[in-house]
């Protein structure tokens, strides 16, 4: 069985098929027709485990013969050699979310072909609509993110403007973040809004995976760097903290390989599985990564508190990062494990929902960190009063900012 795709149709779904150079070989006389063993179908994720235990209880059972499919059509239905074509519309009048799976129930047979499949629902116009039912929104909701974060984009110019002599090296790198995540939005909504409408993204996909590259890396790198001070407490970076980023750089450079491998293909390839495995083994150690350098400045803090007699300065500083260090962790921890959760639980008209979450997620932790570490003259965090002093002495011998 191969899955070629999963699809969310409406009462207006359709599937096209068709498929062409079709060759069979079989090393053996089976007393079935070989053609009535090989064909396409539909099933739905209800249906399948159904189908499993069928399966299970009989091992040479075939999935063709089995009463929860949807079947489309089998090799009798080709044209006869040498052409050995067919190609068939079938609407699904059930709505549900189904995956289209070729089967080759024929033992020691090897089949050759060119296939090309259109999923589509049709909207109200008759117009076809090559988004699954879930993600037909997902133009509109790219769109008004992509405004919300040029205006953030626009505002935090404008601060930094304001405040020109507190503007430090990283808040540039902040600027050009805002500005990738900015692109990569726009350039998604453009590729949603062309395989909508078309089927194929016309190009926008590799301006999308251009820009999703960038704005990942500068991502990672933007937080590494926070997390250790730069630029803004101290103008250089220390042996471990640049083999942090020599860790996170080329692993995101893999993660955004299998990216493209996962988005532009799909599970009927022979590796797609375990290009998922790649991509999601590099995210997880990428996120452990970053998260050292928030943990070491957070250390440091406290030990210099001890010997440099500035403990409000050192209190104000430990707060921040140990603020910073929540954030990141419930950051990734969102995006991550409750998204994943949305993705899974939500019923398939609902699969925006998921992407929605994640953005929104994503805005909220951009407006905070940048809150926290924007350029002003007399950041609260560091500019103290000495009253504050032994207040701020009293506060660090707790160990409440022990990790």
């Amino acid at each position: 069985m191969i899955l070629f795709e999963k699809f969310g149709f409406t009462p207006t779904g359709h599937v096209t098929i068709s498929v062409h150079s079709v060759s069979v070989a079989s090393s053996l006389n089976a007393p079935n027709p070989v053609s009535s063993r090989l064909g396409f179908f539909l099933l739905s994720e209800e249906s399948l485990l159904q189908v499993i235990l069928e399966i299970q209880e009989n091992p040479n059972f075939c999935v063709l013969d089995s009463h929860y499919i949807l079947s489309l059509f089998t090799f009798r239905d080709l044209s006869p050699p040498p052409l050995s074509s067919f190609n068939q519309s079938y609407p699904v009048t059930a709505p549900n979310e189904y995956s289209l799976f070729f089967a080759n129930c024929a033992p020691e047979t090897r089949v050759s072909m060119s296939v090309k499949t259109e999923v589509y629902n049709l909207d109200r116009d008759g117009s076809k609509d090559y988004l699954s039912a879930g993600l037909t929104q997902l133009p509109t909701l790219f769109t008004l993110y992509f405004l919300a974060y040029a205006g953030f984009l626009g505002l935090w110019i404008y601060v930094c403007y304001n405040n020109k002599r507190s503007v430090h090296r990283i808040h540039l790198l902040m600027s050009g973040l805002l500005l990738m995540k900015a692109l990569n939005l726009i350039c998604a909504a453009e590729d949603k809004h062309y395989v909508k409408v078309t089927g194929t993204p016309h190009g926008w996909d590799v301006l999308f995976y251009i820009f999703q590259f960038i704005r990942v890396v500068l991502l990672f790198t933007v937080i590494v760097l926070i997390g250790t001070g730069w630029s803004f407490l101290k103008p250089f970076l220390q042996e471990k903290e640049k083999k942090v980023l020599m860790v996170v750089i080329p692993l995101q450079v893999l993660a955004n390989i299998a990216s493209v491998v996962i988005g532009e293909t799909g599970p009927f390839i022979k590796d797609w599985v375990t290009w998922n495995q790649v991509f999601l083994l590099i995210d997880i150690i990428c996120c452990c990564a970053i998260i050292f350098p928030i943990v070491w400045s957070i250390r440091s803090l406290r030990e210099n508190s001890k010997t440099d007699g500035k403990a409000a300065r050192n209190l104000a500083k430990l707060q921040l990062f140990r603020q910073f260090y929540i954030v990141v962790i419930g950051y990734l921890y969102f995006t991550r494990i409750v998204v994943f959760a949305l993705k899974t639980i939500a019923a398939y008209k609902y699969q925006w929902v998921s992407n929605a979450a994640e953005e929104t997620a994503s805005l909220v932790f951009y407006v905070v960190i940048f809150y926290m570490f924007r350029p002003v003259e007399k950041n609260e965090y560091f500019v103290l009063d000495e009253e504050d002093e032994e207040a701020a002495e009293l506060a660090l011998r707790d160990e409440e900012f022990e990790l």
